[in-house]
């Protein structure tokens, strides 16, 4: 849980007490009832992942609630959904696994952080369970623990974005001209989605992708 930079900060604050309390009581490798709860109302979270060299990576992830799923007391799932293209988050998985979690709920200030190994499947048996997805993330988690909510800011949820992938997305979601599409240096870059995507879900990949470049040139 702590290596030697930790225990000297830990020792220089004199919190090395009550950092061994909190693993001892709140660290747990398995996810309790709450925990599931917790995690399956978010509709983000931030993933952190790293390199093979260890330059960090940090990426907002973001869906209707419930896009993130609690399959098993030791495994986390959600979908990767098509974006701009840049892989950073899922590119790392490829060569580094280990990722961290954080889920925050800012309407009543709490916070859950999970730690593990992650996996990408492109033949996992809930591809189809989540519209718009490209790749499942599989997260084996080796330390789940929540943390001081202190410092979170109470704040409400507007809306969801009209882009979080969703039942019927593809009528939600008509194509159009946009940053992506025309008019800029992109638009003979933009990846061949229907040769790339899985079979059936083509067309509702390429128009959510041309609609979310069009609302960014905004």
């Amino acid at each position: 849980m702590y290596h030697d930079g930790s225990r000297a900060l830990q020792d220089r604050f004199d919190s090395r007490r009550i950092a061994d309390r909190l693993e001892q009581i709140t660290v747990h490798s398995e996810f309790s009832a709450d925990d599931s709860a917790f995690i399956e109302q978010c509709s983000m979270f931030f993933l952190a992942t790293s390199d093979a060299g260890g330059w960090p990576d940090c990426s907002y992830k973001g869906g209707m609630p419930g896009f993130i799923r609690v399959a098993d007391p030791t495994t986390l799932v959600f979908p990767s959904y098509d974006g701009n293209g840049m892989f950073r988050s899922l590119g790392n998985i490829t060569v580094n696994p280990k990722v961290g979690l954080l889920f925050i709920d800012f309407e009543q200030p709490n916070r859950m952080r999970v730690q593990g190994t992650a996996t990408l499947h492109d033949d996992d048996d809930l591809l189809d369970a989540f519209e718009g997805a490209q790749l499942i993330v599989r997260v084996a988690a080796e330390a789940i623990f929540p943390n001081c909510p202190r410092y979170i800011h109470r704040m409400h949820l507007g809306e969801h974005s009209e882009f979080a992938p969703r039942p019927d997305m593809s009528r939600r979601f008509p194509s159009g001209s946009g940053w992506m599409s025309s008019g800029t240096t992109c638009h003979d870059r933009t990846p061949n989605t229907e040769a790339a995507a899985r079979p059936g879900a083509s067309v509702v990949v390429r128009e959510l992708r041309t609609t979310t470049c069009e609302h960014r040139a905004r």
